[in-house]
């Protein structure tokens, strides 16, 4: 014993592990020359195998769980606590971070240690010592003390968290460095992740943020997350008032993206027609509807204080919605309100920017978390289809503008090479069709008896996207869906005829009209009331067009390059000769005559 209290922990290893063997291995190794003296212990020869019990492990006296080898390729991210510990997790998407293989998701490199006194620049020895009055204060300026960098603001400042090497091409260069590593991932699973966190009848609160696009509303609703959490609540509803234990989830619909709509829009009439939108999505029962712009801060201020009183002190709050539907930029958006703990998701217009779930802990009152879950994948959406630099041109990123169109049957409008609206009957002479979609996208408004030529021609070419002509037919089967609509007013549109990720096409007429819709095969399209019953002062010409934002930019860069090409002949001498004499042939030419 009193040998025992003189080693240290280290040493008394081998002593403790000594109760796992029997007694004749004891004998065996006290009498082996690996151990002369009796009463000092040694280490255990590795000869000797020592059997363990079954509880034991290859720790026996740790009492931590074994971190895992191999990188994890899931989706969970830090939603159970257990495996956040020692697995690391990417504050900006979510996926799990490795640094010892380039060649699968979550690989970051650790930046190098700087000196705290790096940004105070004392490493730099002037050259030359001011002997007298610096020059600006011979120029009357003065520095204030409190604009001097001082060692206490400089420490204060925080550091920016280490993200994975995705998230940093993403925020620095708006576009990911190798998607192929994205493949590697296994699909999002909602029901096994969060679908039996709602549908539980125990556990804590729950609150479902459910965040739609404004400018793609039905394209970017969860329906199935809708269906799931309108029967919990009816399930857990029916329970709870039978005095069992219910559950029962709040929903919070959420219209991010609302600066994108005209500001000709009235709030009212949205809203109503929002609420009919979701009903029919199927959503029975809705806690609060939110219309915000995360951008601009407009509506932050009630969400907030909606959320704090439904969540309550030690609820979860969970961000549901389609990909590319601002859950990470509102999310950033409400910690910067709310002056709590300020996020570091990363935002981006490219399609399933967050990639495992984001535990988001601090931002509401008491323990209180707040969940970002990976965008749902809707294959019914074109911009799933699409690569990267096709989906910035179909990505509407400012507010929306109308180009209307005043048609009559036997005619055709193209959105780039992916949609297509044929008027094929009406009771009215001319009827009026609004296109709003993205401005970058051409349109072109011809004879239909000419459809499948243009689509020949110049789908790949001046209808873009897709971009190329092999990438036409890697996009599917292009099919037709024949619509009838009625109308009563030349006013306004009346019914809208939206494909999902793209945009829509508004109708306007006093009567009714058989109208087809043509696109990929497997993306909806929807008929609906108009949401935007707007339309342009001014109409679309026939044949090829584009939008004013689009012309005006071709004008600044055609312009640009006239400059250049300018400033180039007259720096070249050829072109200075050639000038002079085609000038003196000229002037002959002129004395002859």
């Amino acid at each position: 014993m009193l040998i025992a209290r003189k080693l240290s922990a280290l040493k008394l290893k081998p002593i403790l592990s000594l109760r796992f063997v029997s007694p004749l291995q004891r004998s065996q190794l006290f009498s082996s020359p690996f151990c002369s003296n009796a009463r000092i212990l040694c280490p255990l020869p590795s000869a000797i195998p020592l059997p363990l019990s079954p509880s034991s492990s290859s720790h026996p006296f740790s009492s931590k769980p074994t971190p895992p080898e191999s990188p994890l390729l899931t989706r969970d991210g830090n939603y159970s606590e257990a495996t956040s510990r020692f697995s690391l997790v990417c504050p900006g998407c979510g996926v799990h971070m490795q640094e010892t293989n380039p060649k699968h998701p979550g690989f970051f490199v650790k930046p190098s240690r700087k000196d705290s006194n790096y940004r105070l620049l004392t490493h730099l020895v002037p050259v030359d010592d001011e002997s007298e009055c610096s020059d600006l204060l011979k120029r009357g300026l003065v520095m204030e003390p409190e604009h001097q960098k001082s060692e206490e603001n400089v420490n204060e400042k925080a550091q920016k968290p280490t993200v994975c090497s995705r998230c940093h091409s993403l925020r620095h260069y708006g576009k990911v460095k190798d998607p192929a590593l994205e493949n590697l991932l296994p699909d999002f699973d909602f029901d096994h992740t969060i679908g039996r966190r709602l549908v539980s009848t125990t556990g804590t609160r729950s609150v479902v943020l459910l965040v739609v696009d404004a400018a793609d509303f039905d394209g970017s609703f969860p329906k199935k997350v809708a269906n799931l959490v309108s029967a919990t609540i009816a399930d857990n509803s029916t329970a709870w008032k039978q005095g069992k234990s219910g559950n029962v989830p709040r929903v919070v619909l959420v219209v991010t993206k609302i600066d994108l709509l005209p500001s000709s829009v009235s709030p009212t009439r949205f809203e109503h027609w929002v609420r009919q939108r979701a009903r029919e999505g199927g959503i029975n029962k809705i806690t609060s509807l939110h219309m915000v712009s995360a951008v601009r801060d407009w509506g932050l201020k009630s969400l907030v204080e909606d959320v704090i009183d439904l969540v309550g002190p030690r609820g979860n709050v969970w961000a549901v919605g389609a990909q590319n539907a601002g859950k990470s930029t509102l999310i950033n958006s409400i910690g910067k309100h709310v002056g709590g703990k300020i996020t570091q998701l990363t935002e981006a217009p490219v399609p399933g920017t967050t990639l495992g779930i984001i535990r988001v802990e601090g931002m509401f009152p008491g323990q209180a978390k707040l969940f970002d879950t990976p965008g749902l994948l809707n294959p019914h959406q074109i911009t799933t289809r699409l690569t990267r630099e096709e989906q910035k041109l179909v990505h509407i990123s400012k507010e929306l503008k109308p180009r209307t169109y005043r048609i009559k049957a036997g005619h055709t409008i193209h959105v780039a090479g992916l949609m297509r609206l044929d008027v094929e009957e009406t009771s009215v002479d001319t009827i009026y069709v609004t296109v709003w979609a993205s401005p970058y996208l051409p349109l072109h408004m011809g004879k239909t008896e000419n459809a499948s030529k243009i689509l020949e021609d110049h789908f790949g070419n001046q209808l873009q996207p897709p971009i190329g002509k092999d990438r036409v037919a890697e996009l599917g089967k292009w099919v037709r869906r024949e619509f009838h609509v009625c109308g009563s007013s030349w006013d306004s549109s009346c019914v809208d005829a939206a494909a999902a990720g793209l945009g829509w096409f508004a109708i306007g007429l006093k009567g009714e009209a058989v109208l087809s819709i043509w696109t990929y095969e497997g993306i909806e399209v929807v008929l609906r009331s108009s949401v935007i019953p707007d339309r342009s002062n001014f109409f679309e010409d026939a044949g090829f067009t584009v939008s004013k934002i689009v012309s005006k930019a071709d004008q600044a860069a055609n312009k640009s390059l006239d400059q250049s090409e300018r400033k180039k002949k007259k720096g070249d001498p050829k072109v200075h000769v050639l000038a002079e004499t085609s000038a003196l042939k000229a002037r002959s030419e002129c004395d002859s005559a």
